[in-house]
């Protein structure tokens, strides 16, 4: 392979996970009533709604706290979370959108060839572990990005982390 020839990767995000509060106590049971695309789990004590624009399932708890996953990507995430609280409001709630944070985020990249683990592992000690009797991969992290890689020997790559 040529040094100057440019090789792009491409890395897909393909979940942004969120958390935001409403301020409130929600009643569980309204929502699962009233409200539309809601699986009720009374036994765990949650709510789940799902939304098809952007398409985002949350996890609702009665204190009002509530995690979205599914997005693509932050702007889409806080667009879903923002949307979760509006048809909460018109469900008769006083919801006020605050402390959205996201908490993680799970990317995707394929690498055109094969990664020898055991020798990439030895190479990468400090960050790098393999266990192959435990999981067929390496756990490959990065502590300044608060990132977590797990590398297959078939080339897939998937990032978690706050990226």
């Amino acid at each position: 392979m040529d040094a100057d020839s440019d090789v792009a990767l491409d890395i897909l995000i393909t979940n942004v996970v969120c958390v935001f509060r409403t301020r409130c106590h929600l009643n569980l049971r309204k929502i699962a009533l009233e409200g539309a695309n809601v699986i009720y789990k009374r036994d765990v004590g949650k709510v789940l709604m799902k939304l098809r624009k952007p398409r985002i399932t949350a996890t609702i708890w009665s204190s009002g706290k509530i995690i979205c996953t599914g997005a693509t990507s932050e702007e889409e995430a806080k667009f879903g979370a923002r949307r979760l609280a509006r048809s909460l409001q018109k469900l008769g709630f006083q919801v006020i959108f605050t402390d959205f944070k996201v908490v993680n985020v799970l990317a995707v990249c394929n690498m055109p060839f094969e990664i020898r683990l055991p020798e990439f592992t030895k190479n990468n000690r400090p960050h790098a572990s393999y266990e192959p009797e435990l999981h067929p991969a390496v756990c490959y992290r990065i502590k300044s990005l608060r990132a977590t890689l797990q590398i297959f020997s078939t080339g897939s790559i998937p990032v978690t982390g706050i990226l």
